[in-house]
């Protein structure tokens, strides 16, 4: 059953899924849509355009579909899109997008933690750690299963890959390759993200390709001659994309 507190103010059109949890004074606006299951803490704000999927827990004073902060933001009717099973704790922003034709996006079984903030147009994966207080700049694009440290920021346009690791409070100012660690000021590349890999079942040959692009791409070669698993792979393709910022730079 849906249950809506009294000080709760929600949309007549608002759609809430069956078993939705809406708690004190919080407010959601017009045409949201919130799948079964989603628990809204007390003074939440969901505003028009956002769209929540199933078992989220959403803390708070979160704010989630606010106006893009882009100066050249036209007023468009845009959206945020939200998966289903993420914790969303307290004070997190996500803002929507500039164009209608492409949403904010975080996808599921994300945490994010206490203030972190989830910038217009970025492209958050699945099963993304944000420590608490990471800021992502507007159109940032971060890799399912990457992990960032307390206090990131990441640059308009940057890319984390999959299963990398930012240390905690790093300027991200240039792409951060999948599978590795990033660590220092400026920020460099450090090494594998062994504990990462481990966890995911990165071992064996296929972890010992990644130790081998690893060296390559420190070295400044390329990943010919390095064995194509599917980490690989991923790594090249991240490697060959179009970007806007450039790569992290290697630790000497």
């Amino acid at each position: 059953m849906t249950r809506v507190h009294p000080t709760a103010v929600v949309a007549p059109d608002a759609r809430l899924g069956e078993g939705v949890v809406v708690g004190p004074y919080a407010v959601i606006e017009e045409g949201v849509e919130i799948g079964p299951g989603t628990v809204i803490g007390p003074h939440v704000v969901i505003h028009s355009g956002v769209r929540i999927g199933a078992k989220n827990r959403i803390h708070a004073h979160a704010v989630i579909g606010d106006q893009p902060q882009d100066l050249s933001y036209d007023g468009a009717p845009t959206r945020v899109e939200i998966g289903d099973e993420n914790v969303i704790r307290e004070g997190v922003t996500i803002h929507r997008a500039t164009r209608p034709d492409r949403p904010t996006r975080v996808g599921s079984r994300c945490f994010l933690m206490a203030y972190s903030h989830v910038g217009h147009d970025c492209q958050v994966g699945d099963d993304v750690i944000l420590t608490n207080g990471v800021l992502l700049g507007g159109h940032v694009v971060i890799e399912d299963r990457a992990v960032l440290g307390g206090g990131v920021g990441v640059h308009q346009f940057a890319r984390v890959g999959r299963l990398a690791m930012v240390g905690a409070l790093v300027k991200v100012t240039q792409d951060v390759l999948p599978f590795m660690l990033v660590e220092g000021k400026p920020a460099r590349h450090y090494r594998l993200n062994t504990v990462g890999l481990r966890r995911a079942g990165v071992n064996g040959e296929r972890y010992r390709a990644l130790e081998q692009a690893f060296r390559a791409l420190r070295a400044g070669k390329g990943l010919n001659g390095v064995p194509l698993t599917p980490e690989v792979a991923h790594l090249k393709a991240f490697l060959e994309a179009p970007t806007k910022r450039g790569i992290t730079g290697f630790v000497r």
